[in-house]
């Protein structure tokens, strides 16, 4: 049978090493990128992995690759969409700057392989994209102090909805995982008087994106994979 194809952003951080690796022991193949100059020296040698080196920034090149991927392998499966970043601010501390910074990172990286990534699926009749959500963009009471970034990331929220609505009665599924705290070493080093126990571990979410992958005939309508470990 032939094997299954992920795209995946992100492939050098704390999640996105993990999904890799996950997708790969359960042998599909996993298209990762990765950003110029990648200061994480990423070590997974597997022949079913390869790399790709992508500004998701710039629309014509993210596109070009998703149909490169498509040509060589004839269709894309799984969409996980890891690449983002974080912002504190308030309104007062927040400029048009600011927003769009967060706007770049968060929605565009997502929204620039997910559109034709859809499109791809919608031609396949299957397919499954994963975005990560925040608890600040999914409700407004957990994003004070964090307004470009809640604002970016209820973006996503929204995107799913409309992505779903597009591929109703088809085997198309987009999800938004939202995990609490991440359990990774920056975290802890951030953080050193938490309770680690209480944080979702990316090896928790992988098996969470990797088991709603075979959702199709009977898919549950909620589409928000709430991650939030014991906090």
């Amino acid at each position: 049978m032939e094997k299954k194809t992920v795209i995946l952003t992100g492939a050098s951080g704390n999640l996105g090493q993990v999904v890799v690796k996950k997708f790969l022991s359960e042998k599909y193949r996993v298209v990762g990128t990765i950003i110029a100059n990648d200061p994480v020296v990423l070590e997974i040698q597997d022949l079913d992995f390869e790399k790709a080196v992508l500004d998701l920034i710039d629309e014509n090149a993210t596109g070009q690759f998703v149909q490169d991927v498509i040509r060589k392998y004839g269709q894309i499966d799984i969409a996980v969409l890891t690449v983002g970043g974080f912002a504190m601010g308030n309104i007062a501390d927040t400029t048009s700057k600011d927003l769009m910074n967060q706007y770049k990172l968060n929605f565009q990286t997502a929204y620039h392989v997910a559109r034709p990534v859809f499109q791809q699926m919608l031609k396949q009749k299957s397919g499954h994209i994963f975005l990560i959500g925040s608890k600040p963009g999914l409700d407004t009471k957990n994003g004070k102090g964090m307004v470009a970034y809640s604002l970016a990331k209820s973006l996503l929220f929204r995107l799913a909805e409309l992505l779903n609505d597009e591929a109703e009665g088809l085997n198309v599924f987009t999800w938004v995982i939202v995990p609490s705290t991440i359990d990774t070493p920056q975290n802890r080093s951030s953080m050193p008087e938490a309770d680690f126990t209480k944080w979702v571990t990316p090896e928790k979410l992988a098996e969470v994106i990797f088991s709603h992958c075979s959702c199709d005939t009977s898919v549950p309508k909620e589409r928000v994979l709430k991650m939030y470990g014991d906090s």
